[in-house]
């Protein structure tokens, strides 16, 4: 079997699909490489968004690439929700009970009672980390549209300098 065939017989593998699988490994990769904590997954929506917005800088500043930025941001932050739910949402049942010794469990106490501070490191991890990561895809692709250099009518780039 070739590597441009499928799995199933008769069809030709994508060769589009591929980004999203490379992007959505190194999510995968981001969270673990923190432990958990997806700092790296949220840096990663960077790079995410300014690679998007430079593959959709050919057609310019459109509609479409926008709202293609805003799908792909997303659809990353959703694919964080899922693993970061699959890693904490095991500790929901404990962050509830009343006798369990988050102090000890290593959660920073971030509110007053240590019992507030597992929930609210739990919405934070689970709830907030995959918005801001969707944040970072779409600043990355409006920092890249903003980059964008324009074109002159003779097919040059012009700068900011030119008159």
């Amino acid at each position: 079997m070739s590597l441009t065939r499928s799995l199933v017989p008769g069809r030709r593998f994508d060769r589009r699909l591929i980004p999203p699988f490379v992007i959505g490994l190194l999510d995968v990769f981001a969270i673990g490489f923190g432990m958990g904590v997806p700092i790296f997954a949220i840096l990663l929506g960077f790079p995410v968004g300014w690679w998007l917005a430079r593959q959709r800088a050919a057609e310019g500043v459109s509609h479409d690439a926008m709202r293609a930025a805003l799908v792909w941001a997303g659809l990353l932050a959703a694919a964080s929700f899922v693993v970061l739910a699959v890693v904490w949402g095991p500790l929901v049942p404990n962050a509830l009970d009343p006798d369990f010794d988050t102090e000890a469990f290593g959660i920073p106490l971030i509110l007053y009672t240590s019992q507030a501070s597992m929930i609210g490191w739990l919405v934070l991890m689970v709830l907030v980390s995959p918005i801001l990561q969707g944040m970072a895809v779409l600043t990355g692709a409006v920092a890249a549209f903003a980059a964008k250099p324009k074109e002159r009518p003779s097919g040059k780039p012009s700068s900011s300098l030119d008159t």
